[in-house]
């Protein structure tokens, strides 16, 4: 040990580092692979897509199986306008939810209404589904027309379902940001309110970004809200009272009725566009981590 300089429990320590060092490689490798595997899975059964005239056949406006026309492109519509005008709803409403709770809001009120975010996310989609099919659409059809099971059904779910991921990613940037920040703002005079506006928010950029990526995301890779309330029609809404079908839920109902006709490939396509978008979704928060380097992991912006 002399000739080492180490002690026993210096070279145990080192070991066990290397141990979890390689775990940690060992994981990281083994879940890039199953993602390799499954883009891979996606590409290989959309290969037959390719040939003749199936590329154009499955990129098109019109499905109708019966006839021949898988075309995916209202699902792709579908899936952007839902996913798009969810967040518009969820997003600001989300900031003013973390903001009330951060100052502008009566400080015995932020611990209760944070709770019951954080139980939100614990209800099962399914359950905020079912309800709204009880008690949003019945409404939404006698305050307007149609049958109820709309685009502005599933938005307004949507937007709620997504909204506790956009408060939780906030308030845990602010939370970071805010208490370094707490006696510079005492020293100004700043009451909570100016030192929220003024001070943290401002210096909270990536965690807006994030917060919004992520919630997008959550918002176009759900299934049970636009497959329970959207209606389902393969289209292109003209109108927020228009039925819509989303990518996700055209995957599930094509997968319980059918597994072997051209509708059920073209489902691979399907597959291959929402991976994109997942990749898009990672890439962008990878972006959000790597802005301002270590400056942004200590507030998101600059003073």
């Amino acid at each position: 040990m002399a000739g080492t300089g180490q002690t026993p429990s210096r070279q145990g320590a080192g070991r066990g580092d290397q141990i979890v060092t390689a775990l940690l490689f060992t994981a990281a490798a083994v879940s890039v692979l199953c993602v390799a595997a499954i883009f891979g899975f996606l590409v290989y059964f959309s290969l037959p897509l390719l040939g003749g005239d199936q590329l154009g056949m499955v990129l098109s406006w019109h499905w109708r199986p019966t006839s021949g026309q898988f075309g995916i492109l209202p699902m792709v519509v579908g899936s952007l306008l839902l996913g798009s005008t969810a967040m518009l709803l969820a997003y600001p409403l989300g900031v003013l939810v973390c903001c009330f709770a951060h100052g502008l809001g009566p400080a015995r009120l932020a611990a209760p209404l944070m709770a019951v975010i954080r139980l939100m996310t614990s209800v099962p989609t399914v359950v905020y589904g079912l309800v709204s099919v009880f008690l949003l659409v019945p409404l939404i059809r006698d305050g307007f027309s149609g049958s109820g099971f709309s685009w502005l059904a599933a938005l307004l779910v949507l937007a709620l379902l997504v909204l506790p991921t956009i408060v939780l990613v906030l308030d845990s940037q602010l939370r970071l940001v805010g208490p370094p920040l707490r006696l510079t703002a005492a020293a100004l005079g700043l009451t909570r309110a100016q030192e929220l506006l003024h001070l943290t928010l401002p210096l909270s950029a990536r965690g807006l970004k994030a917060a919004a990526v992520l919630g997008f995301g959550r918002a176009v890779g759900d299934t049970l809200i636009p497959l329970m309330l959207a209606g389902n029609a393969a289209q292109v809404p003209h109108s927020l009272l228009s039925a819509l079908r989303t990518l996700t839920a055209h995957i599930a109902l094509v997968v319980a009725t059918d597994s072997q006709s051209a509708a059920y490939n073209s489902l691979f396509a399907c597959g291959v566009i929402l991976f994109l978008i997942t990749l898009a979704v990672n890439l962008g928060l990878r972006r959000i981590r790597s802005e301002n380097g270590p400056a942004g992991l200590r507030g998101g912006g600059h003073a």
